[in-house]
Formats: structure tokens, sequence, C-alpha cells
């Protein structure tokens, strides 16, 4: 049996994999590589893969769900630019996309440009520097816990 506390954290993390499924789904295709990119993902929130596989093969159109706090949003916005650079090619839907989220989260749509630039062409930051980016980020962006 599952504790409240395990179930909340299981809601979670797959609302973070469905956040990740709406950027996927938005042009009513997804590719090879961005359903590996989810599998990763959820493999990093300790999701099994049957729980990624139930997200991905549903018919249901998810929505964003905004995170409680700064790190989580910021945590979200790395996983988003992971499925963004997934296929190995950028559209501009999928910017648009992170800019409404970032207006969403309450931030300026020009952290997306940023993280862009930071993530270069696909390659994300070291998590060891990541600590980092959120708190430049939270500086340069003016940006409240």
């Amino acid at each position: 049996m599952q504790g409240f506390f395990e179930h909340q954290y299981l809601t979670y993390k797959k609302n973070h994999i469905k956040s990740l499924l709406a950027l996927a789904k938005a042009d009513d295709h997804m590719h090879e590589k961005e359903v590996q990119m989810l599998f990763k993902i959820g493999t990093k929130y300790g999701l099994k893969d049957w729980q990624v596989q139930n997200l991905v093969e549903s018919a249901d159109k998810y929505e964003l769900t905004v995170p409680d706090n700064f790190n989580d949003r910021m945590n979200l916005l790395y996983d988003l630019l992971l499925m963004v650079y997934a296929d190995g090619v950028v559209e501009k839907r999928e910017i648009d996309f992170c800019e409404d989220v970032a207006k969403r989260f309450n931030m300026k749509r020009e952290i997306v440009a940023w993280l862009l630039k930071i993530f270069d062409n696909g390659t994300p930051p070291p998590a060891d520097e990541w600590a980092e980016i959120k708190r430049e980020a939270q500086q340069r962006f003016e940006i409240a816990k």
C-alpha cells in the first residue's frame, strides 16, 4: 500500500512527464527521439518504463502543470529544453511553448533564449553547474522564489 506522501510524489513525477508530453504532442506528432528522451527523464525521476509508456500511449491531451516552487519550475524548464533538442530540430512552436511556460511561471520570456544558449545546441549543462545557473537566472531575470 502506498502512503499519502508516496502517492503525492508519484503524482508530481507523472505531472512532470505530462508537462513534457504537452510539448511533445503539441504538433500531433512525437518523434522517436522525443519518446526516448521521455523515457530517459522518467528514469531520472524514478518512474518505471511501463508508467512512462502508459502516459505516452494515452490519448489524453496533457496540459502544463505549474510546479509549486522556483527550483521545480527551473527543473521543468531544463527538461523542456532537453525535449526541444531531442530530435535535433528546434522548431519555433517549441520555443513559443517554452516562452509560454516561462510566462505561466511568472518569469520573463527572455529566460528561454538565455537557456537555449546555455544548452549550446542540445548539450545540457552538467548537473553540478545547474544549481549555479538557477541562481544566476533568479538574479538576472528577477524571479521570486
